[in-house]
């Protein structure tokens, strides 16, 4: 259902000369769609010679697909100029609420989990689209807080939605296991409920341990907890298209790729043994 890209990395503008200069240490790039839709000169030009010779993902942070403002059909057309000009993959934004009231409050605001909130969002994914002509692929968020009035988990919510409205699903681990310990739920339970085929890509990523919580600031190397949650993830749902983030103190290139290469290893090793366990069995 979904195109399988490999392993890459977040196209950063700390990045684009080494990008231009050699990426063959990646096999995709996802671009922030909000970076290039309202804007030329060289961002754009380096995000068209990126797609000229890798896939390249396009993904969102300011749909507000669970917001209560009309969707904002300017947005939804200067992405569906940018989705025409560069063909990307996939079309990806978060299932959060970026605003009210026409302001937007400059963050990813986790949704409450109700059966209310599940057909509003539904509805809204629907129409986002048919104005794009193609899939959305809606990330779960990063979560500091729950809502006393939520009746759904989480990952029943997600798994609803994305089958209800035929949307894939972005698994980002990070993510996952950042909301298990704010929040307190298993993040082994919420991977084996999301659907094997509605999963078009994962994000893996660093955060911040603020003593009391994580705070997902993409700034850190993939923690060992969330490299064991992705080998659990490879082993359900196979070798999806995989990205690592790296969004704030960024280092270089190829401290970056690392992280990816990383990741292909540990999907490799697990295909490995699948391959050994399966000529055993025969």
């Amino acid at each position: 259902m979904f195109p399988s890209l490999g392993f890459g990395i977040g196209l950063r503008s700390e990045h684009y000369d080494d990008v231009l200069a050699d990426a063959s240490g990646c096999d995709w790039f996802e671009a922030i769609s909000e970076n290039y839709m309202d804007t030329g000169g060289r961002p754009l030009w380096v995000l068209e010679r990126v797609r000229r010779d890798r896939p390249v993902a396009l993904h969102g942070v300011g749909l507000s697909i669970g917001g209560t403002d009309p969707l904002d059909r300017r947005y939804l057309a200067n992405l569906r100029a940018l989705v025409d000009r560069i063909d990307p993959a996939l079309v990806t934004d978060h299932l959060c609420w970026t605003g009210v009231n026409g302001r937007s409050l400059y963050d990813l605001l986790p949704l409450p989990y109700t059966d209310e909130s599940l057909a509003h969002v539904i509805e809204r994914v629907r129409v986002v689209q048919h104005q794009l002509g193609r899939r959305l692929v809606l990330e779960n968020p990063s979560t500091y807080l729950a809502y006393r009035h939520s009746t759904i988990s989480e990952w029943d919510f997600i798994a609803a939605l994305a089958t209800e409205s035929d949307c894939g699903i972005l698994l980002d681990v990070n993510n996952v296991y950042v909301s298990s310990y704010n929040v307190g739920f298993d993040p082994v339970r919420y991977i084996d409920a999301i659907p094997r085929d509605r999963v078009a890509q994962i994000h893996l990523a660093g955060f911040s341990d603020m003593g009391a919580y994580l705070f997902d600031t993409h700034s850190a190397p993939v923690s060992r907890e969330v490299w064991a949650l992705y080998a659990h993830a490879v082993h359900r749902f196979g070798r999806v298209s995989t990205l690592v983030e790296w969004d704030a103190d960024i280092p270089s290139f190829a401290r970056v790729c690392a992280e990816a290469a990383h990741a292909r290893a540990i999907a490799e090793e697990i295909d490995a043994v699948a391959c050994r366990t399966a000529a055993h069995a025969a």
